[in-house]
């Protein structure tokens, strides 16, 4: 399987330069699915993005003789980008996988204002391998919000601990740990 092209989907307002999405792009060569607005996410918006993203990886290239293996970086709104993306997109198929890590929650109180057009979140059971990554003290989305979040969409869950945000201030670095997570997704496996 050739090297697989990393699509990094960062949350609300975007990841500063010493998140781990920022720091694998530096590092690894992963490509950051730009948002047109990083203070007013609009769902509807940022699923089309992904999508001409997503289509314009998956274009056959002279350099690449197979189908590249497409897996998604999501981080916080992201991770919930990911499944209204593949509750919509015709186009799923071509995504690998998803490493999910600490899912926003835009219902809860503090959030729902800002966040409107992300509710309903969508709750359906992802069409490719998924791995969510979830801390116990999370100021965006409770543990057991998470878990709720990683059965709907069928993803594996992992428990971070106390890890905040899972975010730079986590002081993660260039965390190769979910950097492994997520090649693994790309290897062969059973149909999800």
């Amino acid at each position: 399987m050739s090297e697989p092209i990393v699509l990094v989907l960062p949350g609300w307002q975007g990841s500063g330069p010493r998140h781990w999405q920022s720091l694998w792009e530096a590092e690894h060569g992963c490509t950051r699915v730009e948002q047109h607005d990083w203070q007013r996410p609009l769902r509807g918006d940022w699923i089309a993005r992904l999508e001409d993203v997503v289509l314009e990886h998956a274009m056959p290239s002279a350099s690449r003789a197979a189908a590249p293996c497409i897996v998604l970086a999501a981080h916080s709104l992201g991770c919930l980008l990911v499944a209204a993306w593949a509750a919509h997109s015709r186009n799923s198929a071509l995504v690998h996988g998803a490493l999910l890590v600490a899912p926003g929650d835009p219902e809860r109180e503090a959030l729902r204002g800002v966040l409107s057009s992300w509710s309903p979140i969508v709750l359906q059971r992802l069409p490719f391998r998924s791995t969510l990554l979830a801390s116990h003290n999370d100021p965006y989305c409770s543990f057991e919000r998470a878990g709720a979040f990683a059965a709907a969409w069928g993803s594996e869950l992992l428990d971070c601990g106390a890890s905040g945000h899972i975010n730079a201030e986590s002081g993660l670095g260039l965390w190769p740990q979910g950097y492994a997570l997520l090649q693994g997704l790309c290897q062969p496996s059973n149909p999800v």
